[in-house]
């Protein structure tokens, strides 16, 4: 490693304690070394103590002075614990947290037990990550939520690295195309390491528990019953496949379930297999999500959300999408169409209400389930043509929507449906404010007892997987690993 490479990754602090290492190491003083290089002992002091960064050719000097090549001065790593230990405790120091509890930065005299040291950086991690989950509130997550999104489109909601780990598992295990099987998908976990296990007392907090330690995944018995296994499987091994660690904070929860779905969209929908046929079914002006749907037998909002990831990349066609429940409030959005949704201050669309008038809301009233439902809206951003169907969750029903400009309805099934509706959401009399008669005789004589989401003014779910019983998960392991 060069001189410069070393250099740019060695801050001040840690070239002083090395410095200061090797002198004493030698049985200098500081006035010998001072005397040695031709400096103050007060010049060198500052640089001991990462107060001065030195130049060059003072380094220079000083590693002649102390028997060692400037390379050993530019380590990035200190000789010793105790050196470690007193650097992170100086940058921890001059950070925020000890900065907020106004506690003025101290000198680590000798005399103190390196023990003592560590405790102290104990203490700061653990207030800082206690400081984290305080973080967590509802509007640090519609934060998080907002910045997820605009990274989703600036990339158009495609990420080339999860297509390439999907591309990569499916050849692993010879993987030929088209529907993903139970089969398959129980050979990439055994390519991964991993045997399934159904158990009757999955916490109920969890979707599947991996146990790392004997290669073993848990699902709960209910999915062979009500759900699809795969998708439980491969987004439980997709954490694993993209080596993701314990997050530190709800972004990066966040962004790893992100990362996850996508991953396991990938890998149940083959981009290499997928693309051509969308091609020509825009050939044929016949492009259809149910289509898709039924293709690769996953669920319409499966196939809506990998119709997002390609689209616009192989088909130059933007899009938007939409997850509405049945109350009317938005619980998934993307767009890159320059459609316009409803938002708040932070520019959060999660939780907001979804307008009357779209398709999302209005597909709630179609008595017809089996087929979905088309409709063109008028909004102030112009005229959006979207395909929606109702789907069941534990939630209740949501209705899954994928929407594109006027101007690219003629590569859809459905272009032709007489359904027209009009949307002025960004105005209050559109949809959010009741009609002038219903309001005069009801405004002043009602009174409702809102129902307030259990998350909106509480903080989320602390710990590192937000929501999971950590000790149910636990207790679980211990009860279940092999003996």
């Amino acid at each position: 490693m060069s001189t410069a490479d070393v250099a740019e990754d060695t801050d001040a602090l840690t070239i002083g304690r090395r410095i200061r290492q090797l002198r004493t190491a030698r049985g200098m003083t500081l006035d010998d070394l001072a005397s040695a290089v031709d400096r103050a002992p007060s010049q060198m002091s500052m640089i001991e103590t990462g107060k001065r960064e030195p130049k060059l050719t003072q380094l220079q000097a000083i590693a002649r002075a102390l028997g060692v090549t400037i390379d050993a001065l530019l380590e990035g790593e200190p000789l010793d614990e105790r050196s470690a230990a007193e650097i992170a405790l100086e940058r921890a120091m001059k950070g925020q947290t000890f900065q907020a509890l106004g506690i003025e930065p101290f000198r680590i005299a000798k005399t103190v037990p390196t023990e003592a040291l560590k405790a102290l950086l104990a203490l700061h991690g653990e207030i800082d990550r206690l400081k984290d989950e305080r973080a967590a509130t509802p509007e640090e997550a519609r934060r998080a939520n907002v910045e997820l999104r605009h990274l989703m489109r600036s990339q158009d909601n495609y990420f080339e690295d999860l297509e390439e780990h999907a591309s990569r598992i499916l050849t692993a295990v010879g993987h030929p195309g088209g529907p993903l099987t139970q089969r398959t998908a129980s050979e990439i976990a055994a390519y991964l390491g991993f045997t399934l296990h159904y158990a009757p007392d999955l916490p109920q907090t969890t979707r599947s528990v991996a146990d790392l330690a004997n290669g073993r995944l848990y699902l709960s018995t209910s999915i062979q019953a009500k759900g699809d296994a795969r998708t439980s499987v491969l987004q439980a091994l997709s954490s694993r496949i993209l080596g993701h660690a314990e997050p530190h904070s709800y972004a990066e929860f966040l962004r790893q379930r992100v990362e996850t779905n996508y991953l396991t969209g990938a890998l149940m929908i083959p981009e290499s297999h997928v693309v051509p046929s969308l091609k020509a079914a825009k050939e044929r002006r016949a492009i259809s999500i149910e289509d898709l749907r039924d293709a690769y037998s996953v669920s319409y909002e499966t196939a809506a959300h990998r119709f997002t990831n390609l689209a616009t990349r192989h088909l130059d066609i933007p899009v938007h999408f939409l997850k509405v429940h049945e109350s009317g409030t938005i619980t998934k959005a993307y767009e890159n169409d320059d459609v316009n949704f409803p938002t708040d201050r932070l520019g959060a669309i999660e939780g907001q209400m979804c307008c009357r008038r779209w398709t999302s809301r209005v597909v709630f009233d179609e008595d017809d389930r089996f087929n979905p439902y088309y409709q063109y809206t008028d909004t102030g951003n112009g005229t959006y043509w979207c395909t929606a169907r109702v789907e069941a969750s534990s939630e209740g029903l949501h209705s899954v929507s994928v929407g594109v400009r006027f101007d690219d309805t003629k590569w859809f099934v459905g272009r032709d449906t007489p359904h027209r509706g009009v949307s002025k959401h960004s105005v209050e009399v559109c949809c959010r404010r009741a009609p002038a008669d219903l309001e005069e005789r009801w405004r002043e004589q009602s009174w409702p007892n809102v129902k307030t989401p259990r998350t909106l003014l509480a903080t989320l779910p602390t710990g590192s997987f937000p929501g999971v019983d950590t000790t149910d998960v636990y207790e679980f392991l211990e009860a279940h690993a092999p003996r």
